[in-house]
């Protein structure tokens, strides 16, 4: 009996110790977890010895653009050469060049933009660039490249730019019958014609280079031509919009905007003006250019010209001009206008009297080289 009594306090002694030992260890330990808190931070702060993240390199101005445009056909063209200090400008790789700046020196006459500073050196007029050719860029930039020439030698050149004047076109050789068989071009030979000017080395001004070169500012080869149709007729549309397709050529759609008002046909074809509703003969059997006052003339121009979108050139209707016309199409802010009158454009002709040449039906390729070489 004493025997089990005493086994059972040496138990009870022994759960008791036990206990106690647990709660000091217990004690012990949060005695030392708070002394551990209470040391220093030994650990390494990354944030005080890492590297600063480097500032991105500014991008230039020609990239910006591209960033700005957050287009992949925006392409920035950059300007390059003697004198020129040009800011870079945005143009779309889905279209030709729009607008390339005609920059100005004394006593220099500039000769236009190249693609390579060698022929812009050597005046290569394949190289030459300008909105007749479409946008082709390398990572989305293009820098071109200015030449120069003396005044002299832009007189010297001595060239003379003919507008060719086109009406309707027909796909039958022998012609259309009535009394406008004589505007009916048969579409062969514009094939021919067209792809003359093509293959042989003809440059193709815009209007703005145009008008530069009749103030001297801009040298243009004796080989340029402009190429133009009177109406926009629906045989333009039909037959000649294919071939102007074909052999790449620049041209110039005068179309009466009262009549219609067609998109562009082709990225080749510009629409200019032939009035908006001014191909009508007035009080005395002349056009209305030379009946109506320079207001009138005004306000009909400007309805072309906000339907368009553009005011640079017009056509005047049968030819039909004087100078109350001039000042009315002054008034509405075009800068040149083509007669039915046959000549060739100079440095110093009439900007509101802007001479052509007729193409009438019967005339083939030997016609068009005996008239532009």
């Amino acid at each position: 009996m004493r025997s089990r009594r005493q086994r059972q306090r040496r138990a009870i002694t022994l759960i008791v110790a036990a206990a106690v030992l647990v709660g000091v260890g217990t004690t012990a330990a949060v005695v030392w977890f708070n002394r551990a808190s209470a040391q220093p931070q030994t650990a390494t702060d990354d944030s005080a010895t890492a590297e600063p993240t480097p500032s991105p390199e500014p991008l230039s101005p020609a990239e910006q653009l591209i960033a700005d445009a957050d287009d992949p056909l925006a392409c920035a063209v950059s300007f390059a050469g003697d004198g020129i200090a040009l800011d870079p400008v945005l143009q779309w790789q889905n279209g030709l060049y729009q607008a390339l700046p005609i920059p100005s020196a004394d006593g220099r006459v500039f000769a236009g933009w190249y693609a390579t500073p060698e022929d812009a050196a050597a005046f290569t007029v394949g190289a030459r660039v300008n909105g007749a050719d479409p946008v082709a860029c390398v990572e989305q930039q293009i820098e071109l490249h200015a030449a120069w020439k003396t005044p002299d030698e832009n007189v010297a050149e001595n060239a003379q730019i003919p507008i060719l004047m086109y009406h309707q076109f027909t796909a039958n050789p022998d012609g259309e019958e009535g009394w406008l068989r004589g505007n009916y071009a048969y579409i062969g030979d514009f094939d021919a014609q067209m792809n003359h000017i093509a293959t042989t080395g003809f440059y193709l001004p815009t209007w703005d280079e145009l008008s530069a070169f009749i103030d001297g500012r801009l040298f243009l080869p004796a080989r340029s031509v402009i190429i133009t149709d009177d109406d926009a007729d629906q045989t333009w549309f039909d037959l000649a919009v294919p071939v102007v397709d074909k052999y790449k050529v620049l041209t110039t759609s005068f179309m009466i905007t009262a009549y219609r008002q067609d998109p562009p046909p082709s990225v080749y074809v510009l629409r200019r003006s032939h009035t908006h509703d001014m191909h009508q003969a007035g009080d005395n059997g002349k056009g209305r250019m030379v009946n109506w006052t320079a207001d009138e003339i005004a306000a009909d121009l400007n309805a072309s010209g906000d339907i368009l979108g553009v005011r640079e050139v017009i056509a005047y209707p049968y030819g039909h001009y004087n100078d109350t016309s001039k000042q009315g199409v002054a008034q509405a802010g075009y800068e040149m206008a083509r007669t039915i009158e046959p000549g060739t454009v100079e440095i110093g002709t009439d900007k509101f009297a802007l001479p052509v040449v007729r193409i009438d039906y019967g005339m083939g390729l030997e016609s068009l080289i005996s008239r532009i070489g």
